[in-house]
């Protein structure tokens, strides 16, 4: 015997009602997610700023010794901050140059090419590569790479240089660009791949010129990603590339990028508010600062692409 017509609406009121209550519930939870990062960011760049301003109020400190000269010796008054900017910039440079072309291959393969059992199989020996500690990969830099890069370079390169951190931080951000870059292209859509093998296209200009193109969005966010980990590594740069500040952009010389600074200079024994101190401020700003300009200028470019492709 079936229910009445008033006991069936009134179920189905208090199953939508109820729906209604978890969806709104759901949607306030990811609202203060969403605060919460937004309140997170703002906090980050509050306490660097308020630290940092102390470094700029030492009245032998000014912005223009910070900006416009190149020696970082805060104890004897030299505060040029772009002898660590320039190794950090040498480096995730070198890193992006191994890791991007590098990684899109392997994604192209993975996505396009490789069978499921091939894929089952490469994947995950490629994300490996992810969760090795970077200290590891910083003396494997410097014990494995370095000495093949004097056997070719000889007495030009140095023994802790940027080359080297900066290829084997190309090879740590690998599986991350490459992971992230197959997730985009496999969520393209099949009908495109389809579309264009019906019109006479090989696998090759399929993958580059039709599906390419509609993930860009997400390699995008894979190539920023991957910038930021260049710009933000420290044990390989702090074990490899040289523990002492030098303005230069020879990758075959040894320099100090911003985050090897800090890692060193605040392992001691720091005292709070000396020069010191409130210098590893300074110097996080920057690096907040460069990260977020170099993050900046990557999704201008993605989205120059983008339109390219529209």
């Amino acid at each position: 015997m079936k229910p009445p017509a008033e006991a069936q609406n009134f179920r189905h009121f208090d199953l939508k009602k109820k729906f209604r209550i978890s969806e709104s519930i759901i949607q306030a939870l990811l609202f203060l997610a969403g605060i919460l990062s937004i309140f997170t960011t703002l906090a980050i760049v509050y306490e660097l700023g308020k630290e940092a301003l102390l470094f700029f109020n030492i009245p032998d400190v000014t912005l223009g010794k910070f900006l416009g000269t190149t020696k970082w010796q805060p104890g004897i008054g030299q505060y040029g901050i772009w002898a660590l900017v320039s190794a950090t910039l040498v480096t995730s440079a070198i890193a992006m140059l191994i890791s991007l072309p590098l990684g899109l291959a392997s994604a192209i393969y993975l996505s396009e090419y490789a069978s499921p059992k091939m894929r089952s199989i490469l994947k995950p020996i490629l994300e490996i590569l992810a969760g090795i500690p970077t200290v590891v990969y910083g003396y494997f830099a410097l014990l494995f790479i370095t000495p093949i890069l004097k056997s070719f370079l000889g007495d030009n390169i140095q023994v802790y240089n940027m080359l080297s951190a900066g290829l084997v931080m190309g090879i740590m951000i690998l599986p991350l660009i490459s992971s992230m870059s197959e997730d985009a292209l496999s969520a393209v859509p099949r009908s495109l791949r389809e579309g264009a093998y019906a019109m006479g296209a090989t696998k090759l200009e399929t993958s580059l010129q039709i599906v390419l193109p509609a993930a860009l969005s997400g390699i995008g966010a894979a190539i920023i990603i991957g910038i930021s980990r260049a710009v933000g590594e420290t044990m390989i740069v702090a074990v490899a590339a040289g523990s002492g500040p030098n303005f230069s952009f020879n990758p075959l010389e040894a320099a100090e990028t911003m985050t090897g600074h800090i890692a060193r200079i605040s392992g001691g024994d720091l005292s709070y508010n000396s020069i010191d101190y409130t210098s590893l401020f300074a110097i996080a700003l920057m690096l907040f600062l460069v990260t977020l300009i170099l993050n900046l200028i990557s999704q201008w470019v993605v989205n120059k692409f983008r339109e390219q492709y529209e």
